[in-house]
């Protein structure tokens, strides 16, 4: 685990519009090569505040990103951290959402090449991946996890660089930005932070950000997080409520299944003591919400905001209701909801490489098919 530090008490702020430009100074990059970009809207949801009881919840609505997804800053710095660290062919997994923002990113970098491993059932969910820069893998009837620890596997095979996921620190300093633009478009300091979670690397990289601000005296006082999953894979918020350190077998789930597909990861091993510290110090939780509460809550965010978020997305919703049915939420506190994506409805990808799982492995099913004759 490297986190990046800066000298905060030099750092000064740029002013502009453009948030790629105004937290350049805490970002690691050294060349700017990033794409413009705008603040994404903070709605204050009054409707559904009223809903719930609350005076100021505010719903972060990353779904108007290029791919719909909180992820594109992740790949937007990511993808220029790795070019300035010197990479040029890397290799990457993710249940879609990250793969999309790869293969989005890195067209501003035509001397680099990407290498996705996707478990079949979120193979569909990669989109903005048809162009020479990228090839992609899809692992017959793999978990994620699988499909992730491929992606290593082949990257030593081949030469190429592992990109790591929540490793990788150009990833979560990237997702730092949705809290840091945040916290200057809310009317006061932010007191609960509301995300679903896989790895909860954007977790991660909020909390790092609002440590950050905080250091610098632009921020009173750190935000109580609270990570969000669904009840048939939460291994996280499992293990969290057994006062765990670590993530044991009881946690872990083999083949998670559920709607809010971005955040099934089931064994999140390595991750969750990084995260479970930082939920521990701010004084916040877990949540564990069922597809009925994931269904209810992105309707209630649709008639009362006229916002539509994934599933995934939702959960978060869900989550932050639950809290506040059980009297955990302060009725006046400042709540942040990070809408982390939206549906993609775009055509799933046109040709995919497959791999089928041999006795050592995983080795190719012959040409590349078309993913539409299967379907």
């Amino acid at each position: 685990m490297i986190d990046v530090e800066y000298p905060l008490a030099a750092i000064r702020l740029e002013d502009s519009p453009d948030p790629y430009v105004r937290f350049a100074p805490l970002l690691p990059l050294s060349q700017g090569r990033l794409p413009a970009a705008s603040y994404t809207p903070l709605v204050h949801a009054s409707r559904l505040g009223r809903r719930l009881g609350l005076t100021s919840l505010y719903l972060k609505n990353e779904t108007v990103l290029p791919t719909g997804t909180t992820k594109d800053r992740m790949g937007a710095v990511s993808v220029a951290y790795l070019h300035e660290c010197g990479v040029r062919d890397f290799c990457a997994s993710s249940t879609g959402n990250s793969s999309t923002a790869f293969a989005h990113a890195i067209r501003a970098f035509p001397d680099m090449r990407l290498y996705l491993f996707t478990a079949e059932q979120f193979v569909t969910r990669v989109q903005h991946a048809e162009h020479a820069q990228v090839r992609h893998f899809g692992l017959r009837d793999a978990t994620f996890v699988e499909a992730a620890a491929f992606a290593g596997v082949y990257a030593a095979r081949h030469g190429h660089a592992s990109e790591s996921g929540f490793f990788n620190p150009g990833r979560r300093e990237g997702l730092k930005l949705a809290f840091l633009e945040a916290s200057e478009q809310a009317p006061r300091p932010i007191d609960w932070y509301v995300q679903s979670v896989s790895s909860a690397m954007g977790v991660y990289g909020a909390y790092k950000g609002a440590r950050e601000l905080h250091g610098m005296g632009r921020l009173a006082r750190l935000p109580r997080l609270l990570c969000v999953q669904q009840e048939s894979c939460a291994p996280m918020a499992r293990a969290f409520a057994d006062g765990a350190e670590a993530i044991g077998p009881q946690h872990r789930v083999a083949r998670p299944t559920g709607i809010a597909e971005a955040i099934l990861r089931g064994d999140p091993t390595r991750a969750y003591p990084h995260i479970r510290r930082i939920v521990t110090e701010s004084g916040g939780g877990f949540a564990v919400v069922s597809e009925v509460d994931i269904r209810e809550a992105r309707r209630l965010a649709e008639d009362l905001e006229g916002l539509s978020p994934c599933f995934s997305a939702s959960a978060a919703v869900a989550g932050l209701i639950r809290a506040a049915e059980d009297g955990g939420v302060d009725r006046d506190a400042l709540v942040v909801i990070n809408l982390t994506g939206s549906d993609r409805n775009g055509p799933p990808p046109a040709r995919i490489e497959w791999l089928d799982r041999t006795g050592d492995g995983w080795s190719a099913a012959g040409a590349a098919s078309d993913l539409s004759d299967r379907a």
